[in-house]
């Protein structure tokens, strides 16, 4: 029984998420069509940051819901010195799918609306694509080795869509996310890609060099977030059925260096292993942070 009325519980959180996305989606549509439309440049950039307030309220209220209609606690720390209207190169670990909802609640009105990079393939995603769309998303596709080596034309195309889809943020102040991992974190991946890491997955490091190599003038750090849920991740249906989630964020805000601009990553293959290298220790780091305070908040529950 209790099972049953954590699934009913579960369903009308999920309601309430579903009613918020339709509520937003109309006026949400109807500006980005005339976005779409209208040729004058000053009118297009006023509507781009209308569509942002209706994101921004969008999160809002799953925020609310987060809170108080499930039971998702936040321990955020850092990140005092960012502003609404700077221009943020946002990297994280990726361990869950309410990762999303974690990071838009932390971040919401902190610093500009989030953009995060999604698979070519969610834009077919029922409602949610079309709206990802309509809030300037970027979309990317991956190609498999196996795909590569059938399509050698094709390499490198992956790339290009990621500095197209950055330029298109130049006029406006932009926090860029990226899930430098790829995908989400599972004991099962670690082992198949032979992962070095406790808790990570080895970072990508392409995106996140055409992205710094298309706006990194622009970005005032790079802010480096950790996610820790000291009682192991939980499942989106988790979320919406009520079950406790504690998640811990802690925010690094660091320094664009100018090599890390400059570089030529598809060209160059001393800057390629220059980044490798530097993301390989920024993950060691981010990995040890993890194992750490995962032990001491668990201890904690433990003792308590």
């Amino acid at each position: 029984m209790t099972r049953f009325f954590q699934n009913i519980r579960g369903v009308i959180f999920f309601a309430g998420l579903t009613a918020n996305t339709f509520f937003w989606f109309i006026p949400i549509i109807v500006f980005a069509v005339a976005k779409l439309l209208l040729p004058i440049t000053i009118l297009r950039h006023t509507i781009t940051r209308i569509l942002m307030a209706f994101g921004e309220n969008w999160v809002s209220v799953n925020g609310w819901l987060m809170q108080y209609a499930g039971s998702v606690r936040i321990e955020s720390n850092g990140g005092d010195r960012l502003k609404r209207d700077g221009w943020y190169f946002i990297i994280a670990n990726h361990q869950t799918w309410i990762d999303i909802f974690i990071l838009q609640a932390v971040f919401n009105r902190r610093v500009p609306f989030l953009k995060f990079f999604l698979k070519q393939e969610l834009m077919w995603f029922p409602l949610l694509g079309i709206a990802w769309w309509a809030l300037d998303m970027p979309f990317m596709k991956r190609f498999s080795p196996s795909y590569l080596s059938k399509y050698p034309n094709m390499r490198g195309k992956d790339l290009e869509m990621t500095r197209s889809a950055c330029n298109k943020f130049r006029d406006t102040p932009t926090s860029v996310l990226n899930f430098i991992e790829g995908t989400r974190f599972s004991e099962q991946k670690r082992a198949d890609r032979k992962s070095p890491y406790n808790k990570l997955l080895q970072p990508r490091a392409g995106g996140f060099a055409i992205t710094l190599s298309s706006m990194g003038d622009l970005f005032n750090s790079i802010v480096d977030v950790t996610l820790i849920y000291p009682d192991n991740s939980s499942r989106f249906w988790d979320m919406c059925c009520g079950k406790d989630i504690r998640v811990i964020v802690e925010i690094h805000e660091r320094l664009i260096e100018r090599w890390l601009i400059d570089g030529d990553y598809e060209s160059d293959r001393a800057f390629r292993k220059e980044l490798h290298s530097w993301l390989t220790d920024l993950w060691s780091k981010k990995d040890v942070e993890i194992v750490r305070i995962t032990k001491e908040n668990t201890g904690n529950i433990n003792g308590s």
